[in-house]
């Protein structure tokens, strides 16, 4: 294995979308993704409804992440761009609309994955539910271990619930440092099955760019009409704090009350809302930011266990939900006086988010300013990220929100 440390990964994948060319297919219903929890409790009788594809178009990644022994700086550079990425692909909007954003997570190379199955486990399938994306990404540990690209794509590309829509954006970014025909299953194949059912397959090695090029890693790119990038390894991402940290801190705090968790694993799901933004700030002060931006934006939303959510998605939802299923603070409450909490706590939240997008865009601006004043070679995230997004979503009829 050789020790490598992942510097951009947010940058590969924003950038990543000038590179694919897409095809008209069928329009279709899409089923609602399973949602996995951590002690797996049963799921609420009352069920969010699912979007369909006539009601949005999808931006779907899959992201592959080598877990072998060598990877820890791959996984620390996952959880320190999560919400950057995700507060980039939130800029952009068709036909006046805010695409769903679904993220599915694998790990693969593992020796603490079965043999029998590649090495490889799929963490989490697509899902609108970025807590679980994050609480799983933050459990991910390396350890030895094979790896076998063909069989992980092969895996995603079958396993998982992609979109029919033709504007749908269906993408895989697979990430490691070991020749890419590892394994019995056919890289060649399994890039090929992913074409043929317009998803792009982006490859990132972590390594010298001739090395990537002479161990297939480029080849897998272009099969996958996807990009090939090569990292720089001892590249270490540039943290940059601005004056608004605080107070949107401070909004994050205040948004966190408006949350009525419902159901089986309302309680859990609402906790695990706090112990990710603790994950976050865990790798640094402005990366918990860009989690709490991520909070004020429309594509963050938790009907699944959230009464004021679901009750956005059903309005009549109050007339159907059972006492036992409510919170015991408000069990002993008449259907009227629920509904009065919940319209409150939805007022109260819809003003908090937006003075967190008043000071989102005034931190952004800073951050712009800062990189740009820069010396050239500098962390290019922020404005790079935006640019190459806006640049490919432009092609595609996409808008992007300044």
């Amino acid at each position: 294995m050789k020790a490598t440390f992942i510097a951009g990964l947010g940058l590969v994948l924003a950038s990543g979308f000038l590179a694919w060319n897409y095809a008209p297919v069928q329009k279709y219903r899409e089923k609602e993704s399973q949602q996995f929890t951590t002690s797996a409790p049963s799921a609420p009788s009352v069920r969010p409804a699912a979007a369909t594809a006539k009601d949005n178009t999808r931006i779907q990644v899959a992201l592959l992440l080598d877990t072998s022994n060598s990877m820890d700086g791959l996984i620390d550079q996952a959880k320190s761009r999560l919400w950057n990425i995700i507060n980039t692909l939130t800029t952009l909007k068709y036909q006046g609309k805010t695409p769903v954003i679904e993220i599915a997570l694998y790990e693969y190379g593992n020796d603490g994955l079965s043999p029998r199955e590649n090495f490889i486990r799929q963490v989490v399938p697509l899902t609108t539910d970025l807590d679980l994306i994050s609480e799983k990404l933050f459990a991910l540990r390396t350890n030895g271990g094979e790896e076998f690209c063909g069989a992980v794509i092969k895996s995603a590309v079958n396993a998982l619930e992609w979109g029919h829509n033709e504007a749908d954006m269906k993408l895989i970014y697979i990430a490691g440092n070991e020749p890419f025909n590892q394994g019995r299953v056919n890289y060649a194949t399994a890039v090929g099955e992913a074409v043929d059912k317009q998803i792009y397959v982006n490859t990132i090695f972590c390594g010298n760019k001739r090395e990537g090029i002479t161990t297939k890693w480029k080849e897998g790119a272009d099969r996958g009409r996807g990009k090939y990038f090569n990292i720089d390894s001892d590249r270490k991402v540039d943290f940059i704090e601005t004056p608004y940290d605080n107070q949107i801190e401070a909004y994050n705090t205040k948004v966190n009350d408006t949350y009525i968790g419902y159901g089986s694993y309302g309680m859990a799901k609402k906790q695990n809302q706090v112990l990710q933004d603790a994950n976050a700030k865990s790798v640094s002060k402005a990366n918990s930011v860009e989690r709490y931006v991520s909070k004020s934006k429309t594509v963050y939303k938790n009907e699944s266990w959230d009464l004021v959510d679901l009750s956005k998605q059903d309005p009549a939802v109050l007339k159907k939900i059972s006492k036992n299923q409510l919170p015991k603070e408000l069990q002993d409450k008449t259907e009227a006086e629920i509904r009065k909490i919940v319209e409150e706590k939805s007022k109260e939240r819809e003003t908090i988010q937006k003075e967190m997008a008043v000071l989102a865009k005034k931190r952004q601006q800073y951050i712009d300013d800062v990189i740009r004043r820069g010396p050239k070679g500098a962390d290019d995230l922020g404005t790079a990220i935006s640019q190459s997004i806006v640049e490919f979503a432009a092609t595609k009829g996409y808008t992007a929100e300044k």
